[in-house]
């Protein structure tokens, strides 16, 4: 056990259930063990705070309702990804940084300020039709996301990014 009661074991473990997951669907954990593993525990630490992973790097209200934009795999991820090759806390990292094609820098919060995500969750709930995000289709086997871009790998068949087109 460590100073905040998070067994080294759990930690372990957790690091090897999340490389398994985010490899599946084309992500990657940072490369730096010992920073990821940090992280993992801080998860662990707000699951048990707060009873879901809050992402380490934000500050969470403690009110998962309010707090699902930041629970861990973020919903500013894939944007940070995209365009930074690395998430806001930097868990997750592109396969460029990954290999060190791309170095990882700072990224700027994406998160709104409270008033804002409490308006636009309001008006969310008030919107009968049309999505505020594109619709993604894989051209090999159909598998549909909404998001700003295409996840990198298809989580269904393993296609690259570029086997994805946009869906009216």
């Amino acid at each position: 056990m460590n100073e905040q009661g998070v067994a080294i074991a759990e930690i372990d473990r957790l690091h090897e259930r999340l490389i398994k997951e985010a490899e599946v669907v084309g992500y990657h954990l940072n490369p730096d063990v010992e920073f990821t593993k940090g992280l993992i525990k801080s998860l662990i630490i707000n699951e048990r705070r707060y009873g879901y992973w809050a992402c380490p790097c934000r500050l969470a209200s403690g009110k998962k309702q309010d707090d699902l934009d930041i629970i861990c795999p973020c919903d500013y991820r894939d944007l940070d990804l995209n365009e930074y090759g690395v998430c806001y806390c930097a868990l997750y990292v592109s396969d460029a940084v990954r290999k060190g094609e791309q170095k990882a820098g700072s990224i700027p919060e994406r998160r709104p300020p409270p008033a804002e995500r409490k308006r636009e969750t309001q008006k969310k709930g008030r919107r009968l039709t049309g999505l505020s995000l594109p619709v993604w289709r894989c051209k090999i086997c159909g598998y549909l996301c909404a998001r700003e871009q295409p996840p990198e790998v298809c989580p269904i068949c393993k296609a690259k990014k570029d086997r994805f087109e946009r869906f009216m």
